[in-house]
């Protein structure tokens, strides 16, 4: 088992894996948007509260998912600090030579593209809710798993 550093987000640093949704900027008006990408047309997008435990208690890591066919979007209702790891897809599965971590402040909102692997949403201290979108039909292609070799960020 090996370890993984955790560093902190950029938009920069997520962009070939989803965009990152930041509170507007002081001052006049700024949204900040994000497409939820839908590859199925007429397959509805599911809305959902999902809860997450602290990455302590789900370590190591020995899967990730992905969603090949929509985006899928974590907003944190409750939520402080979390955790996202992610992993570029080579050849329909994820590279794991190429495993990144990420810490994600409190407020911050992601949408993962469709088809990017990523692990499962953990906080980095006590437990939170997140809404989260995503378009399924309830078929074996709403996400997919692959087993990884076990590992452990580390901040």
């Amino acid at each position: 088992m090996h370890t993984l550093p955790i560093e902190p987000i950029t938009a920069e640093a997520f962009a070939p894996f989803g965009t990152l949704l930041v509170g507007p900027a002081a001052g006049p008006r700024q949204d900040r948007a994000a497409e939820i990408e839908n590859g199925r047309p007429g397959v509805a997008l599911n809305l959902a509260l999902v809860r997450s435990e602290p990455f302590a208690a789900s370590l190591p890591l020995r899967r990730l998912e992905r969603h090949p066919h929509s985006a899928q979007a974590f907003l944190p209702l409750a939520v402080g600090e979390y955790l996202v790891v992610v992993a570029p897809d080579v050849g329909g599965a994820p590279d794991e030579t190429a495993l990144r971590a990420f810490r994600v402040p409190a407020g911050t909102g992601i949408v993962y593209r469709s088809g990017a692997w990523h692990a499962h949403m953990t906080t980095l201290s006590a437990p939170g809710t997140f809404a989260m979108l995503v378009h399924e039909d309830g078929g074996p292609e709403d996400c997919v798993f692959a087993a990884i070799a076990p590992v452990t960020p580390e901040a």
